[in-house]
């Protein structure tokens, strides 16, 4: 897998990703920048092409004159995601996806959960967006410090964190308004679909379902723009006790 981008790659380099090599427009040859410098400290391969290589190698499009070659992304289990609140002290708070498929809606949904502190995000490994190039893009370098479990039964892993203690809420219409519900102490939030929302087998699964209201004519909000907004209300009731 690759990462594409300044930020993108810096954010690899500082986090210690594992990178075979990163791919630098030659015309930067000259330069002494923040992803050279870093590459170098890091001892990382730096290999200088024409920006029309950089171009043909790229996924994205958005390469700015730097692609990472990585090994292929880490996922982390359920357990390590656990251990990062415990090792907080805090309140465990974990992102269920349940199908979400556009990569920029996953890549905007990592970022909001790695700005507001999320311990991690578990997705399904089937009928659902894994990371990309893209998804590593959108989420502008916040993936390098996010936990993201991949697993085959997404009940299973509600399941396990049910068992550590946490509420599990989806965020879904036809609920109880989110602004008068208790969404302090440990909890787990669902963002359906796109286009179908949660999968009813998961939203009977939940301890209960939350509701952002709707003021206009259209009936539901993007994927990422809930996520962001649910996540946040969580944050805004911690800080509130």
């Amino acid at each position: 897998m690759n990462i594409e981008g300044r930020n993108q790659v810096i954010e690899a380099l500082k986090n210690e990703t594992t990178i075979n090599k990163i791919l630098v427009d030659k015309n930067y040859l000259s330069r002494r920048d923040d992803v050279i410098k870093l590459a170098t400290a890091k001892r990382v391969k730096i290999e200088y092409l024409p920006k029309a290589g950089l171009d043909k190698l790229s996924k994205t499009g958005h390469h700015q004159g730097y692609i990472a070659l990585t090994v292929d992304f880490a996922y982390s289990s359920l357990q390590q995601i656990f251990d990062k609140a415990e090792s907080k002290n805090h309140d465990a708070f974990v992102v269920f996806l349940d199908g979400i498929e556009d990569p920029h809606n996953f890549g905007a949904i990592i970022r909001s959960c790695e700005c507001a502190g999320v311990d991690g995000i578990v997705i399904p490994k089937n009928r659902a967006c894994q990371v990309n190039e893209t998804v590593v893009r959108t989420s502008a370098g916040a993936i390098a410090n996010t936990l993201i479990a991949q697993v085959t039964n997404l009940k299973e892993a509600i399941d396990f964190f049910k068992d550590k203690g946490l509420w599990i809420y989806s965020a879904e219409i036809g609920g109880a308004d989110i602004y008068k519900t208790d969404l302090t102490g440990p909890i787990g939030i669902v963002i359906g679909s796109e286009g179908k929302g949660t999968h009813e087998s998961i939203k009977k699964y939940c301890d209960g379902v939350v509701t952002l209201p709707l003021f206009g004519s259209v009936n539901s909000l993007n994927a990422s723009v809930t996520a962001g907004i649910v996540i946040y209300e969580v944050v805004r009731q911690r800080n509130s006790k």
